[in-house]
């Protein structure tokens, strides 16, 4: 079951302190299948198609924050995962559509799964693999984890951005 956004930790730090720039820790899942071809799910609040993702919980360990946002946005049950990168630095500041600063600290795993694929959860309505060559419209930070993995594949080395 999702956390509602006003429950949810950044939900609570935002409350406090209003528009200005916090430190958002979150855990993004790359989910391949056999054919190499990436998951994406289509968000319900602004209809764009992303990895699933999601930020850390307090008390929460960010391989718990993983299995969770993969649970509840794609019904998938994470059975273990290898950080490929993490994406800290001043690029990944931003604004959200609320006027809201953020610094993204995001973890970006490689996924082993099971389970069947749920098109609808909460938080998606709609969940499909796309091949590297016929990606959905995606944001450019997408495009780029993907180049990131296809570096990690290549070496091995954890990428820090």
């Amino acid at each position: 079951m999702s956390i509602a956004w006003e429950d949810s930790y950044l939900g609570r730090i935002r409350e406090k302190v209003g528009s200005q720039m916090i430190i958002a820790p979150a855990a993004r899942a790359i989910i391949q299948n056999e054919k190499e071809e990436i998951l994406f799910v289509r968000r319900r609040d602004n209809d764009a198609w992303v990895m699933p993702a999601g930020g850390l919980e307090l008390h929460e360990s960010i391989f718990d924050c993983l299995k969770r946002e993969v649970k509840e946005e794609t019904g998938l049950d994470v059975i273990s995962a290898k950080p490929i990168a993490m994406y800290t630095g001043s690029k990944y500041e931003y604004t959200n559509g609320y006027g809201d600063e953020n610094k993204m600290f995001a973890v970006v795993f490689l996924v082993e799964w099971s389970g069947n694929i749920l098109k609808e959860t909460d938080e998606t309505y709609d969940a499909k693999f796309f091949s590297l060559h016929n990606l959905p419209d995606i944001p450019n930070l997408y495009r780029e984890t993907i180049e990131d993995l296809e570096n990690y594949k290549l070496n091995g080395n954890v990428i820090l951005k």
